[in-house]
């Protein structure tokens, strides 16, 4: 009994992780601003709101994670696979601007929080806000139990926080079990839509699908079930947590603001309301610690989302430094100019607007979703079944006809306000409106028109033997290969010197994916499975030509450092590479690797080049 016991908790913490990483992002500084400007102005009634929007997180996240462990593929490349060229770049466009708005709400809080806390200047607040990039990448570097660790501590200094807030507060019990009956109106509508864009945020739909395959999930129909079913229960304990927090702030500002009918229109304004409100100075800084560590956790989220996405799209990688610190700029720069022009108190609406933008991009990531885990050939038995179908396009109807009532209203404001600009603004915005419905369309009825003849996918990894020659004359000659057209090339030159002198070739491949990058020899995704398979491949065609060949896989962000370990513990007599040919800021962006080895390692390098 006591060991069924230790090996359910072993199988819990087996499947535990992703979830937990994913449930940051639903508490960023982004859901305190929805929360607080809900709670500060309506009181408990949009209570409800909170705990809809945590059943539809907790319906699509589980879906999405169902996604990843069945098929291998995360959402962005199931996306590849099944749209044109065309839309996927849009797809992966409206995800880039979802992940910028993300990361912005993160910089104005991590902003706001040490501006409260040390009384650092909001603008300079902002720029310090660019050394995250180097906080992530520490962490990845110390391997996945570290960063886990460190979301789960931040995670814990926020619960704790407000904890203590709820407990000075003494929110009034009825009205919080009457702000769980739904009612809304036009005054609500904007501050409902940014919760609810807050809390179910699209990114999070990609990150999910991909983390999960970190885990070593089994190919049977049963182990996948089991990975499933823990699946579920990890979600649902995670996403739970992350509904208390942003409950914890909604009803603490109603609570305390809405009580004594004091309106809140920025985050510091609420946190120097609190002291005098709640009769102790412990509230405010509980509430700037806890806003600190909101922005720093949920920064993890969208560096690892947007990685993720611009892989799964359109099938690039890029450095992982570059990659965060693109996308930090980009949120930085309107930081920059709203504080610039509208000081703090600009700072709690963009907050807002972030959110919202969020909720705008959702039914890009919900709809495609729904298909896939619909399709039976994809899915086989694991495709949703007839009340799963019906909860997911019920959300997806409510989604979008919140995100349609507040595009009619914005519209209808923006023009009102706009004086003898109006014709303009109509015509711009409606053609916006129009270009995304119309994308929205044609994804929604994709999957009913008559399909063209399947295309194989191969998530950008080319299954190609090697077309071998014959000899000159080494024992130990290592090779690394990257699925390119480069490996034949370069495997020729290996196969025909190693044939000479009854030599062994040593193939190194390196898994640079975001998951490989964070899970290390952990990770187990349909992209390692087929690099795996590859490999296999190559070791088949030259064991047919009777040549001596041994295999390694490696994970990690930098080829050139696993390059030059592994040479340093086989110690062949040569490397042979395949050169792309790019150089300059193609260097910069995808990075150079024959140089460093080179000069890393003290042994005859071959350079193959295809004309």
């Amino acid at each position: 009994m006591a060991t069924d016991h230790v090996s359910r908790w072993r199988r819990i913490l087996a499947f535990s992780g992703p979830a937990y990483l994913v449930s940051v992002g639903y508490m960023d500084p982004g859901n305190w601003a929805a929360d607080l400007d809900g709670g500060a102005h309506f009181g408990y009634k949009l209570l409800w709101v909170l705990v809809m929007s945590n059943a539809m997180a907790v319906l699509l996240q589980t879906l999405g994670a169902r996604l990843g462990i069945v098929t291998g593929r995360d959402l962005a490349q199931a996306c590849r696979e099944s749209y044109p060229r065309g839309v996927n770049l849009a797809l992966w466009l409206l995800c880039e601007i979802a992940i910028v708005a993300c990361d912005l709400a993160e910089v104005l809080g991590a902003a706001i929080a040490l501006n409260l806390l040390f009384h650092i200047p909001l603008l300079t607040g902002v720029m310090l806000t660019a050394l995250d990039t180097l906080l992530l990448l520490a962490l990845q570097r110390m391997g996945v139990r570290y960063l886990e660790a460190f979301v789960l501590s931040l995670i814990g200094v926020i619960a704790l926080c407000f904890g203590v807030e709820l407990f000075i507060a003494r929110p009034d019990g009825w009205g919080v079990v009457g702000g769980l009956v739904p009612t809304i109106d036009s005054r609500s509508l904007y501050t409902a839509i940014a919760m609810l864009g807050a809390t179910v945020m699209p990114h999070n739909l990609y990150l999910h699908s991909a983390l999960v395959q970190t885990r070593r999930i089994g190919k049977s129909v049963e182990e996948k079930r089991t990975a499933c079913r823990w699946n579920l229960v990890d979600c649902a304990v995670a996403l739970n947590g992350a509904m208390f927090v942003n409950g914890a702030i909604l009803i603490m500002a109603a609570a305390v603001f809405f009580r004594a009918h004091q309106g809140v229109s920025e985050i510091q304004q609420a946190y120097l309301l609190l002291t005098p409100l709640m009769g102790t100075a412990l509230a405010a800084k509980l509430f700037g610690v806890a806003l600190f560590a909101s922005g720093q956790s949920s920064t993890l989220t969208g560096t690892l989302a947007g990685q993720i996405i611009m892989e799964g799209f359109l099938n690039i990688r890029v450095r992982a430094w570059l990659r965060r610190l693109v996308t930090r700029m980009l949120a930085i720069i309107p930081a920059l100019a709203v504080i610039w022009v509208a000081g703090s108190h600009g700072t709690f609406r963009l907050l807002l607007l972030s959110q919202v933008v969020l909720n705008l991009q959702l039914p890009f990531a919900i709809i495609p979703l729904l298909h896939f885990t619909n399709d039976p050939k994809r899915m086989g038995t694991f495709a949703s079944g007839k009340w799963l179908r019906l909860a997911g396009w019920t959300t997806a109807a409510i989604v979008v006809g919140l995100n349609l009532w507040l595009a009619q209203q914005s519209i209808a404001d923006w023009a009102n306000s706009s004086g003898n600009w109006a014709p303009l603004v109509w015509t711009l915005s409606l053609a916006v409106t129009s270009g995304l419905v119309g994308l929205l369309l044609w994804i929604t009825v994709q999957p009913y028109r008559r399909q063209p003849a399947a295309r194989t996918a191969t998530l950008g990894l080319e299954s190609r033997t090697a077309e071998l020659v014959s000899p000159p004359s080494y024992r130990r000659i290592l090779v690394p290969v990257d699925h390119s057209s480069l490996d034949r090339l370069a495997l020729s030159h290996a196969a025909a010197m190693a044939a000479r002198s009854h030599g062994t070739i040593f193939l190194l491949h390196v898994e640079e994916g975001v998951n490989s990058q964070v899970y290390g020899s952990e990770s187990s995704t349909a992209e390692v499975e087929a690099g795996r398979e590859y490999l296999e491949s190559l070791v088949h065609s030259l064991s047919e030509m009777a040549i001596d060949v041994e295999t390694c896989i490696r994970h990690g962000s930098n080829p050139t450092r696993e390059i030059v370990r592994y040479a340093n513990e086989i110690r062949p007599d040569l490397l042979v590479m395949g050169a792309h040919g790019h150089g300059g800021l193609k260097d910069l962006v995808f990075g150079n690797t024959i140089n460093p080895v080179r000069h890393a390692l003290g042994i005859p390098i071959l350079v193959v080049r295809e004309d």
